[in-house]
């Protein structure tokens, strides 16, 4: 071998070596951003059963409501579990979607139905509780934000040349980002004149 094919071959090594540890580092930084999901849905998913509790004071002929909402926030933690042991997996993630649109129209109907309580909406534990859970909603879509962003950095870097060749070669996948929307940013607004 030639000094010239060695430092051809050389440079070609480093150059594997450089973006492998690119993807790595992209990959890892998705990782990181979903741990802040993480962190926000668990606060979320801690709070909805003292919700519940308080609202079964006041709503004894709704059992049915309170119970389609645990039901809905022990779906949506165990869709948590199996996303933050794989971030960015398609199925995973898909999971979690599912299962926060049914929490989120199971405490739609929750918030829906506390309306038709003046003395449960007056409450001070409720009203805390809803602020928090407001609270909450908005630093989930931060994180989510933050972690969309890093997938799609992510992707980009496996899916450019030649760092695409690299990913090929070791296996990298490709990360679903993460689309949780609420029931309420779902309808339409309706408006009325008159």
């Amino acid at each position: 071998m030639t000094v010239v094919s060695l430092i051809v071959l050389g440079a070609l090594v480093v150059g594997i070596i450089s973006l492998y540890n690119r993807l790595v580092g992209a990959r890892n930084a998705f990782g990181n951003a979903f741990a802040q999901i993480d962190v926000q849905l668990t606060r979320r998913y801690d709070l909805i059963p003292n919700l519940v509790e308080v609202a079964k004071t006041y709503l004894k002929h709704e059992r049915e409501t309170l119970e389609a909402v645990i039901r809905a926030r022990n779906a949506a933690s165990e869709g948590l579990r199996a996303a933050a042991a794989s971030p960015g997996n398609a199925a995973a993630t898909q999971r979690l979607e599912g299962a926060e649109a049914e929490l989120g129209g199971a405490l739609g109907r929750l918030f829906a139905l506390a309306e038709a309580y003046p003395d449960l909406k007056a409450n001070t534990t409720m009203m805390q509780l809803s602020e928090e859970l407001t609270s909450t909603e908005n630093r989930v879509s931060f994180a989510r934000q933050a972690f969309n962003d890093a997938v799609l950095s992510y992707n980009n870097l496996r899916q450019m040349f030649p760092s695409n060749i690299v990913a090929g070669m070791f296996s990298f996948e490709a990360a679903q980002p993460l689309k949780i929307v609420s029931e309420a940013a779902r309808e339409a607004p309706r408006v009325s004149f008159g």
